[in-house]
């Protein structure tokens, strides 16, 4: 399969060019165009480079690429043992950072949502113009206890929490990643439950002076949603094998 063939699919499929991103989403590194194997992972780190190469990687998909702003504005030191191994082995990079995030059936939000039960979902979590995560509904009522396992289940992964909020809970609200911030928007919302990765000193004042509940679930752990559904999107549409990498984050 040609590398093109794919990479033009996912541009269009997550509608890269509307998103204004500090990631350069899209193609960041070319192979020599040809894909028989596709490997996911979060992060684009030399260990998911090894990795991919040990498994016979010609495409890597992921989520934090190498090229943001001008980070790329000179290559050495990592950025050319990035480069350089990527290139020795032929295979090509693809990010997708804010463009995975929203996607609204393969991204990751959408897909914590869909794990969790929430159903009537709608955008939710203002990131620039344009907003990236969901907020929805359980179908019944449930303990804020009982919830709470059910997340670190979908997750599989511990939780931080911040609980301020109802004992029963039904409106959750989700956006993957480092997002802590987004707890004012679900605090002033009414939200009962708010979801994200990565903790923050002023989500405990927001949480507690909104009276939410804020649960965080991993930065990486929230994130890994997204590129294991691509990765199986593509490997049906495209006839390619693809496996998703994780790294044991926990955080």
């Amino acid at each position: 399969m040609k590398t093109e063939k794919i990479t033009s699919f996912l541009d269009g499929e997550l509608d890269v060019a509307s998103f204004e991103d500090a990631s350069h989403n899209g193609l960041q590194v070319a192979n020599s165009g040809n894909v028989k194997k596709i490997c996911t992972g979060v992060d684009a780190s030399m260990e998911f480079f090894e990795a991919a190469a040990e498994r016979g990687a010609d495409l890597l998909v992921c989520h934090h690429g190498i090229s943001w702003g001008d980070s790329l504005s000179r290559i050495t030191e990592l950025n050319y043992r990035r480069v350089r191994f990527l290139m020795d082995q032929d295979i090509a990079l693809y990010a997708c950072h804010l463009p995975l995030d929203a996607h609204p059936v393969h991204g990751n939000n959408a897909s914590i949502c869909k794990a969790l039960g929430l159903k009537r979902l709608k955008s939710f979590g203002r990131y620039g113009s344009r907003d990236i995560g969901f907020v929805g509904q359980l179908t019944k009522p449930m303990g804020y206890g009982a919830f709470k396992k059910k997340v670190q289940k979908a997750v599989g992964n511990e939780l931080q929490t911040m609980d301020f909020g109802k004992k029963t809970v039904r409106s959750v609200a989700v956006v993957s990643g480092g997002a802590a911030d987004g707890v004012e928007e679900a605090g002033r919302m009414g939200v009962d439950v708010f979801i994200t990765g990565e903790s923050k000193l002023s989500a405990y004042g927001l949480s507690q002076e909104y009276g939410i509940n804020t649960i965080f679930a991993g930065h990486y752990a929230t994130e890994v949603f997204g590129v294991r559904a691509l990765g199986e999107l593509l490997q049906q549409r495209f006839k390619v094998k693809a496996e998703f990498i994780g790294l044991g984050v926990t955080f």
